[in-house]
């Protein structure tokens, strides 16, 4: 298989079956790509609480300054129900000028585009001095433990550095390369529990109805906006994703009820800040409506701004020159992991449309995948 073409990477790429989390030996064929073209490459699995290991793979070619990383994630969210694809959704489908599968956008074809890339400009002798590296995580639609935030401290404890990385996460919004991301909001989930007093709906005077408080919590959390957005960041915003109660029966006040909160915040907040904020407003319902009001958080990321400099100059004229474009610079959307890797280093994103990642039918434009190889060779290009 010519390693040079990111179409036929990204097919080979796609037809692996890797949902989330990615098991010991899925990548290994990976691995002999790579190695064929020229890299060198480890292997890094981690184990989680339950000892199920994830494997992440990171390969080297070149050798001294400057060294650019490319990071993405081999693993994928779940196909949901196959019935509904129009194509089987681990066989990569061309249909329309369009390949179908799941991971097209979200990022096998990028991980194919960077490669395809190292390799033609190997093959047309090229390639500029310094080292490229990819770090591929197993674990970035999962929980984020043992992937990226694990290998680039194990890499940090073998001395290895990067002086920048371009993050294959898909950006662009109508056409590609419209969109690059310099940074991201933080997130924060909260599940919360309160606990009142069950009874008989008809005589609520001898019960607590830990519904109601909740209804007042959720009131006051929501009563006015957390921010109006800063320069880099849209506003932050605070939403009610499921909320549960009930014993079951139509004639029973609850023992108790529960919701679960997510709040996606800019940079005039920091999760201790919000934590804190939330807490209050927990323990004020607490003794206004006399009930036990607990909650456990759990933070993905907080809020980041890449500096802007010379490298992010590097990505967006690259996009320039090889499609016209002049990309904006965008802080929008969910995590990545480019919140780990903006820790070690000057840290962009740029990859397919976004528009179906994750859906049903996740497809990417033919034509987007071999333009989304000459920008990537430009960058590494420029980047020496």
């Amino acid at each position: 298989m010519p390693h040079n073409c990111p179409l036929s990477l990204s097919t080979l790429l796609i037809d692996q079956q890797t949902v989330t989390p990615v098991a010991p030996g899925a990548m290994q064929f990976f691995v002999n790509i790579l190695e064929n073209i020229g890299f060198s490459c480890q292997l890094l699995p981690f184990d989680d609480l339950d000892g199920q290991p994830t494997e992440n793979l990171f390969a080297t070619i070149g050798s001294g300054s400057p060294h650019l990383l490319f990071a993405g994630h081999m693993d994928v969210v779940p196909t949901g129900d196959t019935a509904l694809w129009s194509s089987p959704p681990f066989k990569a489908t061309e249909h329309n000028n369009m390949l179908v599968g799941r991971g097209t956008s979200d990022m096998k074809c990028a991980i194919a585009c960077f490669v395809a890339a190292v390799a033609r400009l190997k093959e047309s002798e090229s390639l500029p001095q310094g080292t490229i590296s990819l770090l591929i995580t197993g674990d970035e639609e999962g929980n984020s433990i043992n992937g990226t935030r694990k290998a680039l401290a194990a890499l940090k404890d073998k001395g290895i550095s990067f002086d920048a990385a371009l993050v294959g996460e898909p950006t662009s919004v109508e056409k590609l390369g419209d969109m690059v991301k310099v940074g991201r909001r933080g997130s924060v989930m909260f599940h919360v529990t309160i606990t009142g007093k069950q009874g008989h709906v008809a005589y609520p005077h001898l019960a607590n109805n830990p519904i109601t408080a909740l209804n007042h919590l959720i009131t006051a959390l929501t009563k006015e906006p957390l921010d109006h957005g800063t320069e880099f960041f849209d506003a932050s915003n605070l939403e009610v994703v499921n909320i549960a109660g009930g014993e079951g029966v139509d004639n029973v006040i609850p023992h108790s009820a529960t919701a679960t909160i997510n709040i996606r915040f800019n940079d005039s907040y920091t999760s201790d800040k919000l934590i804190s904020w939330f807490s209050d407003h927990c323990h004020a319902i607490a003794s206004q409506c006399n009930v036990a009001c607990d909650f456990t958080k759990r933070v993905s990321g907080e809020s980041f701004l890449s500096t802007p400099g010379a490298f992010c100059d590097i990505v967006t004229n690259a996009i320039k020159e090889n499609t016209g474009i002049d990309a904006t610079r965008s802080t929008t959307g969910g995590t990545s992991d480019a919140r780990f890797i903006k820790d070690y280093a000057p840290t962009v994103e740029l990859g397919m449309l976004n528009a179906t990642a994750h859906q049903i039918d996740e497809a990417v434009s033919l034509d987007d995948i071999e333009s989304l190889c000459s920008i990537y060779q430009t960058i590494i290009k420029q980047f020496a």
